[in-house]
């Protein structure tokens, strides 16, 4: 069922900055979008309106109890056209950790199509500048006002853009270095770890705070219940070109379905490299990288796309992996999956809207 799109015009409109200097995160458009539910009409008041603060009570029950889940997704410039990669599975994907949180479901039609409103209201605040893009934050949270524990009766779904560099600065990309958790633990199967809930990024903070005193840039986390089986990194999913196949952990319900990872393997697939999803032992691992089985390893997510891994710390040892270099199936795989969602090469599988 679709509903009507009120927009509010803003009185003044911001200055856009100049998207090479800004932090990623920190600065937002003229506009958003924000819907919000109740048990008597569901879904309604679609609006795009002037990026404000929420009012929201001290009581609220998201901040007491956790409903609250977000997706990522980003929009490129390529002449006059917004391009947009995949976003019908943003939306499929939200509705599953809606779902998993006891929360409402959200009608993905409606949602697209109120994204591609708010895009073409906020055309100019697209950069176009090599490796810049548009970040877009869907989010639902809920309000209710009540301090018990059941599934929360009202919520608030938004969407929030923000102008963002390219991760390495441009399409320069600079391996990065891993540590393999052994302590804490992200998920477990039957838990929400396969859902993108905050609660999963405040679980992690800690031991990417860890990992970042000893010198690492990101946490691998193993399984939750051996911890002996590679799951993912805090931000990304992980791959491993083994004996020239490419190779990541298997869905198991505690690993992120990532729509990058699902991307990146039906590009590999599609030009002709072999890929096995299955279980990981670290062990194996360890004994892969020494014996030059392994070649690269890969994080794949929708900030850096593909993060190429040179060190990684593996019960305190590290092991360099491609001298520390970026890998030939890591740089092709990039280059391929970045001109297909900056428009530089034609999209053979359909995953690009333009508007």
């Amino acid at each position: 069922m679709s509903q009507t799109l009120q927009i509010e015009r803003a009185n003044e409109l911001k200055h856009k900055p100049d998207v090479s200097t800004v932090q990623f995160g920190t600065v937002f458009t003229d506009y958003m979008f924000t819907n919000r539910y109740t048990p008597e009409y569901g879904w309604s008041g679609a609006s795009i309106v002037p990026y404000q603060n929420l009012q929201l009570s001290p009581s609220a029950q998201a901040i007491h109890y956790g409903q609250s889940v977000f997706e990522g997704l980003k929009a490129y410039k390529q002449g006059d056209d917004i391009l947009l990669f995949r976003p019908d599975q943003n939306f499929k994907r939200m509705n599953e950790s809606l779902s998993r949180l006891s929360m409402p479901e959200i009608n993905e039609e409606n949602a697209l199509n109120a994204l591609y409103e708010l895009l073409k209201l906020e055309r100019d605040w697209v950069p176009d500048g090599e490796g810049q893009s548009l970040y877009i934050r869907p989010f639902v949270f809920a309000d209710e006002p009540f301090l018990g524990v059941r599934p929360s009766e009202t919520y608030q779904f938004n969407i929030i853009l923000s102008p963002v560099g390219g991760y390495y600065g441009a399409t320069q990309l600079n391996p990065t270095s891993i540590y393999v958790e052994d302590d804490f633990v992200r998920s477990v199967r039957g838990g929400v770890g396969f859902a993108k809930v905050s609660g999963n990024y405040a679980a992690s903070l800690l031991a990417q705070k860890k990992a970042n005193e000893l010198g690492y840039e990101q946490v691998l986390w193993l399984d939750g219940v051996e911890q002996k089986y590679v799951e993912e990194v805090g931000s990304m999913n992980i791959f491993f070109v083994r004996d020239g196949e490419l190779v990541t952990p298997q869905l198991n319900g505690s690993i992120l379905p990532g729509i990058t990872r699902k991307s990146i393997i039906e590009l590999a697939k599609y030009k002709g490299y072999t890929v096995k999803e299955e279980k990981i032992h670290i062990d194996d691992l360890v004994e892969d990288i020494h014996g030059g089985r392994v070649t690269e390893v890969f994080g794949a997510g929708t900030a850096a796309v593909i993060a190429p891994v040179g060190k990684l710390n593996i019960h305190g040892v590290d092991y360099i992996v491609n001298d520390n270099q970026v890998g030939e199936v890591s740089l092709d795989l990039f280059n391929d999956l970045t001109d297909i969602q900056y428009g530089r090469k034609e999209d053979p599988f359909g995953w690009v809207v333009r508007l």
